[in-house]
């Protein structure tokens, strides 16, 4: 994935409340945006940014779009998604959290069937501090380096960016693969973008427990990433028989089907100590054993 300052960026869904207050958050912060979508509202402008009604009216405009970024209700991100593909936008980042798990089932097919890269949902986006923001990272907890982050939470991301930047840590890029039950782009393909990156020279990975994917990723990265990692679980002092979510998907989870099994998070841990990769006990652990790694490096 090539970001660069002047990647041209869609919002859809920009009339929402959280559309229209982190678009010109985004502008402000030096994102190409170079237009929105929201059907009905099509010739007004947002500060500066012209809105149309369909995607498909914006490309003759402004030309091809690199990212879209989604911010409509759930039952409408799978058109707006679609939407966005047959344009041939190959990056999407999609905020939206509580899309059905069907519309994403069949969003991902079609994205795999287009090469198109989805970030979300329920996602924060992607940051490269100092340069580009896309979506609802808190830019003032970022300053710019070389230590990249991917993390399945939020607004821990900005936690331990700050606990990195108090240390004199800057990052590099930061991405919120989602918190939704089903995701787009995973650990793996974001620990080749960022081994694969010029400007990285180490990784955080903020997994959760519980989630089960993390166990997998600890393999991949003792075989294929060359720069050190640091991997963190939020909520591994959290009790057995509890899950950590957002409220919805929490309620629904335990509506449904059974607790956590509480060997998980223990087999997350242990599969990436097996690979030799350090886990920090808490967020303010990371910054020293990010130090470490890189001197030994």
């Amino acid at each position: 994935m090539k970001l660069k300052p002047d990647s041209k960026v869609l919002i859809q869904g920009i009339t929402e409340p959280l559309g229209s207050h982190y678009a010109i958050r985004m502008k402000a912060y030096g994102s190409n945006v170079v237009a929105g979508v929201s059907p009905g509202h099509g010739g007004e402008m947002l500060d500066g940014i012209p809105i149309f009604d369909l995607v498909e009216q914006v490309l003759p405009v402004v030309g091809s779009v690199d990212t879209t970024i989604i911010f409509v209700q759930p039952y409408l991100a799978l058109d707006a998604a679609l939407e966005a593909i047959a344009a041939r936008i190959r990056h999407i980042i999609i905020i939206t959290g509580g899309i059905p798990p069907l519309d994403m089932i069949s969003l991902l097919r079609t994205a795999e069937a287009t090469n198109t890269l989805i970030v979300g949902s329920r996602s924060s986006g992607i940051i490269v501090p100092g340069k580009l923001l896309l979506g609802t990272h808190e830019s003032e907890f970022y300053t710019p380096g070389n230590v990249g982050m991917i993390s399945r939470s939020g607004t821990l991301t900005y936690e331990i960016a700050w606990e990195l930047t108090q240390a004199g840590l800057g990052q590099s890029m930061a991405v919120s693969l989602g918190r939704d039950v089903i995701v787009g782009s995973c650990f793996l393909q974001w620990l080749k973008i960022l081994n694969e990156d010029e400007n990285t020279k180490a990784i955080v990975l903020v997994g959760e427990t519980g989630c089960g994917d993390e166990e997998s990723t600890a393999g991949y990265i003792a075989d294929e990433i060359d720069k050190p990692v640091i991997a963190y679980f939020a909520g591994r002092h959290a009790p057995a028989d509890k899950r950590l979510s957002a409220a919805n998907p929490m309620i629904a989870y335990h509506m449904s089907i059974p607790l956590t099994d509480p060997g998980i998070t223990q087999r997350q841990i242990a599969a990436f100590k097996q690979a030799k990769i350090p886990v920090a006990k808490r967020p303010s652990q990371i910054p020293e054993l990010v130090k470490k790694a890189l001197k030994k490096g």
